[in-house]
């Protein structure tokens, strides 16, 4: 792992991954997986997210103020499966974390777990537009910190070739995903 300059930080959401996001508030935590995020702006860099209003990770980073984005590869799609399916809120006396057995390590400017064997990291800091989240359930955060496996990324650029565990998942509907596929360039 390592960090990934601010202003290339948006180029670890732009190919549309699905990203697992972490809050916790108060000794609580929870993770969730989310399709629908993009980044919105260089500098400084942010992100948006969708989180239906019913999601225990909303009530979390809605109070907290912080989230952080976990971009799993290929070789955590059933992980990904399993956070994705169940409601932290209906887990009595524990969270997906610990039922799950997700390995963790601390997120460096915010108190949210980021989770290990992935290959992106954000710790974003939510900017509070009441109308925006209660409306559309969209949300705007500042990047605050990004960092990324360098097997895949490095310079600013994705680069999957020899490493297929570790390419990215994007869900299209139904429980069907699919993964980043090889790089093009442009004759231009």
């Amino acid at each position: 792992m390592h960090s990934v300059s601010l202003n290339k930080a948006y180029r670890l959401l732009n190919h549309g991954p699905v990203v697992l996001i972490s809050a916790r508030h108060h000794g609580k935590q929870n993770i969730m997986a989310a399709a629908w995020n993009m980044p919105l702006d260089f500098d400084p860099p942010k992100i948006t997210i969708v989180i239906d209003k019913s999601a225990y990770t909303r009530e979390l980073l809605e109070a907290s103020g912080t989230f952080s984005l976990s971009v799993p590869c290929v070789a955590q799609i059933d992980i990904v499966r399993k956070v994705g399916t169940i409601s932290g809120r209906d887990l009595k006396d524990t969270d997906k974390f610990e039922r799950y057995g997700l390995e963790t390590f601390p997120a460096k400017d915010i108190d949210t777990p980021l989770l290990k064997g992935c290959v992106a990291w954000l710790e974003c800091k939510l900017i509070p537009e009441p109308h925006i989240q209660n409306t559309y359930d969209l949300f705007i955060a500042e990047v605050v910190a990004a960092y990324a496996d360098e097997r895949v990324f490095t310079d600013g650029h994705w680069h999957f070739e020899g490493h297929d565990d570790l390419r990215t998942i994007h869900h299209i509907a139904g429980g069907a995903f699919f993964t980043t596929g090889a790089a093009l360039k442009s004759a231009f």
